[in-house]
């Protein structure tokens, strides 16, 4: 009783802090277009073109990183990956379309306590994840930061490469599951290696695009992570089969 209103403040500071950003975020468009518009106004349509291979670079690494590296987690750990992605069909695809994790935490608690995960292991991993397990943020930063740096002819060495991607990781840290919170830590980022932050506002026209795939791997792997410490933990306690194809469908 003595510790709610201390938790009503910050819950009250939290909730301002997202309508502030939401209202940001309405406007965001405008500034993008605006942006856009500048860019191919100087270089051209063929501008464009190298945006869509940024784009498709993005989501195939994604999909990479997902079907393998998560795969291989989730075999190592008796659990399907394709599975959990069907179990969470309907998360992920409001997920990419607000491109907010935010909307979907409750839910995705909710279900992986029905897929066998402790309901304190569950909602203890999975929002702290929300912070500080951000693979598809780290993913689209280092592409991202990359992509400038050979826009302004600027060749990273591997070593250079690692640092970028050591220091994106650190910076991703604590991040907000809000559309857009990942051009903000790359504006934070990339003066700190040697890469001209003007080259932001070449992909800022899609960038939208790119955060929508980098919140769906972002909620997998924090659902994934879930049934990994629930595994270790020796608490894992998945439904019957039957049970888990009724809750897929």
């Amino acid at each position: 009783e003595k510790g709610k209103p201390v938790f009503r403040f910050f819950q009250g500071v939290a909730e301002g802090m997202f309508y502030l950003t939401n209202m940001v975020m309405k406007f965001a468009p405008i500034g993008v277009f605006a942006l856009i518009g500048v860019t191919i106004s100087k270089f051209g349509l063929e501008s464009l073109i190298p945006l869509g291979k940024l784009a498709l670079s993005v989501y195939g690494t994604m999909i990479f990183f997902v079907i393998v590296i998560l795969g291989l987690i989730a075999k190592f750990v008796g659990f399907n990956i394709f599975t959990l992605i069907k179990l969470l069909k309907e998360e992920l695809i409001l997920a990419f379309s607000t491109a907010s994790s935010e909307a979907v935490l409750p839910k995705i608690m909710e279900k992986m306590e029905k897929a066998g995960c402790p309901k304190h292991i569950a909602t203890f991993v999975i929002p702290t994840g929300y912070s500080f397990n951000l693979d598809g943020s780290t993913l689209y930063q280092a592409l991202a930061a990359i992509f400038i740096a050979q826009m302004y002819g600027i060749d990273l060495s591997m070593y250079e490469q690692i640092t970028l991607m050591l220091v994106l990781m650190i910076t991703s840290k604590g991040i907000a599951g809000v559309p857009g919170v990942s051009f903000v830590v790359l504006l934070a980022t990339l003066g700190t290696v040697g890469i001209p932050i003007e080259g932001l506002a070449f992909i800022a026209g899609i960038d939208r695009i790119l955060d929508m795939g980098r919140t769906v791997v972002n909620v997998i792997g924090n659902s994934l992570a879930a049934i990994v410490i629930s595994k270790w933990e020796g608490q894992f306690n998945p439904p019957s089969k039957k049970e888990l194809e009724q809750q897929v469908s």
